[in-house]
């Protein structure tokens, strides 16, 4: 019987995930990583006493600080706007748990995420998929898992349809977690209040300066470039004829350009610190759909490699507030190719 090392929040998918493992025939070991002072450890710890799996605290929090909280205020300190989910998955997830998972003896780890790994004759590898719920598929913040680890994940929900099955699941079983919400916000700031976390944690404290049109004309104050990001219309405290969105952040002037709404649409953009989960390279005029976002729909765009290897990302038509920090994956059909961080260059 082989051993899998489950990440386990205290929610219903990895809980059920738990569950559907053991009806496949592994030996379920529960692990619940302690980032931060708000983990569900009880929760995991009572379904894995229901399900009889062992179940073990693995104090993570100096690796989350490291490669997360850090990033996370860092980035916004130059006027990025990061998601750290996905440095989460990377560094943590996929990266600290699988070496645990050696260490405990398991040859797989597995999540409660909605995507699939599958072994593809086409490219004659492991790949990463898109899972068949369209609505709840996850697949994009878990581009940057480490390629190498792909054969040994587990992802047990990634053939269902909709999160009422899995409740079910977890209601067959006796579950308390079955009716449990879904977690949305930002682990390590639970109030949604990112602007009052990053006020506490910036080195440098917030820096008021002016709020510019594109011909750099003044229209206002703004109390600190971390309290917006492109696209934003709402909060910034000037009046005009039109509606305003911010358009840029000028990190060097400390100003805060704002524009029309078709300012925000930009039909390119450079990608770095690019993750590639398939093949050994990516070919110059690759043609793929890109997302942006995590909700956003697909795009189709060609990629173009540069020579310090960051890449040229052409839209066929422009996309509306493409963000620095934020993540672009790339897809071939359902399956994920790779992707990057958008970069501020060509977004002005």
């Amino acid at each position: 019987m082989e051993k899998v090392l489950l990440g386990m929040s205290g929610g219903v998918d990895s809980s059920v995930a738990a569950i559907l493992l053991q009806q496949q025939g592994y030996e379920v070991i529960g692990v619940t990583m302690h980032l931060s002072k708000l983990e569900d450890i009880t929760s995991a710890q009572e379904v894995c006493k229901k399900l009889h799996i062992k179940h073990y605290v693995i104090d993570a929090r100096k690796e989350f600080e490291q490669n997360v909280i850090s990033d996370f205020i860092e980035k916004y300190e130059k006027c990025y706007t990061p998601n750290p989910c996905i440095k989460c998955n990377r560094y943590l997830k996929f990266g600290l748990m699988y070496e645990k998972a050696k260490e405990f003896g398991c040859k797989y780890i597995a999540t409660g995420h909605y995507a699939k790994v599958e072994y593809d004759e086409t490219y004659q590898s492991y790949v990463l998929k898109k899972s068949d719920s369209i609505k709840k598929d996850q697949s994009y913040v878990l581009y940057s898992i480490p390629k190498e680890v792909l054969p040994y994940i587990l992802f047990p929900l990634g053939g269902f349809q909709e999160k009422e099955e899995i409740r079910e699941i977890a209601r067959k079983y006796g579950l308390k977690v079955a009716d449990k919400k879904d977690s949305e916000d930002i682990c390590f700031i639970p109030d949604h209040d990112y602007v009052r976390f990053l006020e506490q944690h910036m080195k440098q404290k917030k820096k008021p300066g002016n709020i510019v049109n594109k011909e750099h004309h003044i229209l206002g104050r703004h109390e600190g470039l971390h309290r917006y990001t492109i696209g934003q219309r709402r909060g910034m405290g000037i009046a005009s004829v039109h509606p305003l969105y911010v358009i840029y952040l000028d990190e060097k002037k400390n100003e805060l350009v704002v524009g029309e709404e078709k300012d925000i649409f930009s039909d390119q953009v450079k990608v770095e610190n690019v993750n590639l989960l398939l093949g050994e390279k990516i070919e110059d005029g690759t043609v793929v759909t890109a997302k942006v976002r995590y909700a956003a729909e697909g795009k189709k765009a060609t990629i173009f490699v540069n020579q310090d290897q960051t890449l040229t990302v052409k839209f066929e038509e422009k996309v509306r507030a493409i963000t620095p920090g934020q993540s672009i994956v790339f897809y071939i059909g359902d399956v994920v190719l790779g992707g990057g961080e958008i970069a501020k260059e060509m977004l002005k």
